[in-house]
């Protein structure tokens, strides 16, 4: 099978979708009701994909928990368009390059690319701050595959000294890149706990990923609660119904 036609299946085919016709409601919330909510899930896409494909995360989260429809501002921004090497080159919506194929534990960093996603991230987390006037601590940033990987690195890697920690983190069959970097602040470790799902039966971003990134998170001193599931490189309502109750927590505490 080619790449392109793996490219394109790379999201959450076993979710119920909903589409708007405007890609730039798609990029923010998609629900202006909630434009002066108090916290935020802002999640990222895998490669290929587009804002639309986790967009029906807006109304299944809350028809799991409740409480996340209140007041909870749903933010799905878009990945620029980028060439893939492993795909000969071809231009497509990623957040970086990829050079290895599938990806495993040894896969090559496009170091610029994953920091130029990051850097945007933290744009759209800054504007929600001064716009929307919600803080970070009130914010979980997660991601499907490459934007498993791209919220893994702005929640651990790129929340130094002084910047506020994020709530929570969720990783969706993703993978813990720029391994070599990587330092957890205080501040992190006591106030970002992960949750992070994986198929184990991904040939995409290998099963063996979630083991050798969520040990790695653990000896630095993050809050990691990790589950298999019975799938390849895609999502399932098991999966989602874990998602909500975790993110439910972060938000508004245990019941």
């Amino acid at each position: 099978m080619g790449f392109k036609s793996i490219a394109i299946s790379l999201s959450p085919i076993l979710l119920t979708r909903r589409s708007l016709s405007s890609a730039t409601a798609l990029a923010m919330s998609t629900s202006t009701e909630q434009c002066n909510g108090k916290s935020a899930v802002i999640f990222l896409h895998g490669l290929g994909d587009t804002p639309a494909g986790w967009s029906s995360l807006e109304r299944q989260l809350p028809s799991i928990r409740p409480k996340l429809g209140m007041d909870v501002h749903y933010v799905f921004p878009p990945a620029p368009t980028v060439s893939i090497t492993i795909n000969g080159g071809m231009q497509m919506p990623g957040w970086f390059d990829l050079y290895d194929w599938p990806i495993g534990v040894n896969a090559k960093d496009d170091r610029d690319g994953k920091i130029s996603a990051a850097e945007q991230i933290e744009k759209t987390v800054e504007r929600l701050e001064k716009e929307e006037g919600i803080s970070p601590s009130r914010m979980i940033i997660g991601g499907f595959s490459q934007g498993g990987a791209v919220a893994l690195l702005t929640a651990y890697h790129r929340r130094t000294e002084g910047k506020t920690p994020f709530a929570g983190c969720v990783c969706l069959s993703g993978w813990l890149t720029l391994k070599d970097e990587l330092k957890v602040t205080d501040e992190v470790v006591k106030s970002t706990p992960l949750f992070w799902g994986h198929g184990s039966y991904d040939d995409k971003v290998l099963f063996e990923q979630q083991a050798h990134g969520v040990k790695i998170l653990q000896d630095h001193g993050v809050d990691v609660s990790h589950a298999a599931y019975p799938m390849g490189h895609s999502s399932d309502f098991d999966e989602i119904e874990a998602v909500a109750e975790f993110i439910e927590k972060q938000l508004f505490g245990a019941e």
